[in-house]
């Protein structure tokens, strides 16, 4: 019977070390490798110049977070609430996007935060900017929405808000409802059984919405890119200037590849910690 198991894994095992494990070790060793092929540090040595956009790319990840967890806690809770012919439903919209290109998704927020898009033109059509001008005294056209900050924050929430209402809701939806019933029966209030018992015990569904958010926001950079522009460079960018781009220095930007993972590990490693030690704190 082991045996027949071990067969089965071969092919996973064998798509892990070719896609996944093999792409790992390129980077690690072209980080620790110079042009002219020998051992080096000076790609790390040089990251050093890019601490802004180290800085810019997880604080734009972890807004972007925390948008998600806030909008999609709440909405994961009400769906689990339902009943299963509107979970359905319900399931079917937050995931209807996801069918959707994911370029093809990004660049119809490009045609709606223009200067001359779609929320530009509707506020124009019903006077906003009229107004404006009449009480403050200026001369508004248009609100630059494009190529800012924010725009990189919208689009990454937009992409990435059902990867944390899905695990989420999947765990919420699954939770025994005895216990709820029984914390109800000991006194306490609807706050009372949502701090103690559901915010809890649905901590493994926001850790691993938190990390799927998380993980492809820091080193997005289609995103940035297309809501962005020049103005916004992050991790993302930067790494594919280096490989695909006019700046070709594969070594460099397996070194800025790697830094980033460790950080991304490093990151995920505390969070599951902190989860484990909430979990203990519920069932003692």
């Amino acid at each position: 019977m082991k045996n027949k198991r071990a067969l089965f894994a071969v092919p996973y095992v064998g798509w892990m070390a070719l896609f996944v494990v093999a792409p790992i070790v390129m980077v690690v060793l072209y980080a620790f490798t110079a042009a002219s092929g020998g051992f080096t540090l000076e790609n790390f040595a040089r990251i050093g110049g890019y601490a802004v956009v180290f800085t810019r790319s997880f604080q734009l990840a972890l807004i972007a977070t925390v948008i998600c967890l806030l909008i999609g806690y709440p909405v994961a809770y009400m769906i689990s609430r339902e009943g299963p012919r509107f979970q359905r439903v319900a399931m079917m919209l937050v995931m209807l996007p996801m069918w959707m290109n994911f370029l093809l998704r990004t660049y119809s927020w490009m045609s709606i935060l223009e200067n001359t898009g779609l929320l530009n033109r509707f506020f124009s059509a019903i006077g906003l900017f009229s107004l404006i001008n009449r009480l403050f005294g200026v001369q508004l056209e248009y609100f630059p929405m494009i190529n800012t900050q924010g725009a990189v924050v919208l689009g990454m929430v937009y992409n990435y808000l059902p990867f944390m209402i899905l695990p989420i809701y999947s765990v919420i939806e699954k939770m025994d409802s005895s216990l709820l019933e029984a914390a109800r029966d000991l006194g306490a209030n609807s706050l009372g059984v949502f701090r103690k018992v559901i915010l809890p015990l649905s901590l493994p569904g926001v850790l691993s919405g938190v990390t799927m958010v998380f993980v492809p926001s820091v080193s997005t950079f289609a995103i940035s890119k297309l809501l962005g522009g020049s103005n916004e460079l992050l991790l993302g960018d930067l790494i594919e200037q280096y490989f695909v781009g006019t700046s070709y220095n594969p070594y460099l930007g397996s070194a800025v590849a790697l830094v980033m993972m460790v950080i991304v590990v490093v990151c995920m490693a505390v969070m599951n910690r902190f989860g484990e030690g909430e979990e203990q704190a519920v069932m003692l």
